[in-house]
């Protein structure tokens, strides 16, 4: 039998070394639901006010939808897919008033009252599991570095440094269709880890980084701690930063 845990959560945020905010960060509590969470992360672009209307965006469609959501009745995976499309048309709606053309990433994952996880993402936000300090998966970024990386033409270090490494291949608002990744856990256990950052967060950190952190720390710490340490190795020249980490913390 499986150990009882209690959920612990923090979200973080900071506009970094840019002159304003684009990425957007929410952890969400199911309003019937007890112990059914989603947290949404959305980096947006498309200057000041495009890019954090296109994360707003992200955030309000998530909101409804989530809220009319039955764990019980209603499928998961469509919940995520729905948040995705809805997003990415409203997002398009917007282009007509924005400052230029609004696009955003997405990275979410949801949590269900039986231990299920389902993840989404589309663009270069990240979704990350953890388990007893140890990274078990993560998402792959839809990004011209990511498919290098994949044909085995660079490395993944080498895709840190890459001059075209803020290029997508997709998200949200483009003319195409957004790609939409999913991804599953059947059963979350005591002592796993999920995180949802953006590109000005994990550019900085080896997974190895990533996992022991969120294992030594609180959530709250450990989005402080990261955020801090990103800005430092950033030297002046960062993004903005968001992140989102919930723990489950055995019981003793």
């Amino acid at each position: 039998m499986s150990k009882g845990y209690r959920i612990l959560a923090s979200t973080g945020i900071h506009k970094g070394d840019r002159d304003y905010q684009q990425d957007q960060v929410e952890l969400m509590q199911h309003t019937r639901i007890p112990n059914c969470l989603l947290a949404v992360l959305a980096d947006g672009m498309g200057g000041r006010s495009g890019g954090r209307k296109a994360s707003d965006q992200v955030m309000l469609t998530a909101r409804q939808l989530f809220n009319r959501f039955d764990p019980e009745t209603d499928d998961p995976r469509a919940l995520l897919k729905q948040i995705v499309n809805e997003s990415h048309m409203v997002i398009k709606l917007t282009a007509v008033s924005a400052e230029q053309e609004p696009h955003s990433t997405i990275a979410a994952f949801l949590l269900l009252p039986n231990g299920e996880s389902h993840w989404v993402h589309a663009g270069d936000s990240r979704v990350y599991h953890f388990r007893q300090g140890k990274l078990l998966h993560r998402t792959t970024d839809h990004s011209y570095v990511q498919t290098l990386v994949n044909q085995g033409e660079i490395t993944e270090q080498e895709a840190l440094d890459h001059p075209h490494a803020n290029i997508l291949m997709g998200c949200l608002g483009t003319e195409n269709d957004p790609p939409i990744d999913l991804h599953a856990v059947p059963k979350l256990n005591a002592g796993d880890a999920l995180m949802a950052c953006s590109d000005g967060i994990w550019h900085y950190f080896s997974p190895e980084e990533l996992a022991s952190t969120i294992a030594m720390l609180s959530p709250r710490e450990a989005c402080e701690f990261l955020i801090q340490k990103a800005r430092t190795r950033a030297r002046g020249t960062g993004d903005n930063l968001s992140l989102v980490v919930v723990k489950l913390d055995p019981l003793i």
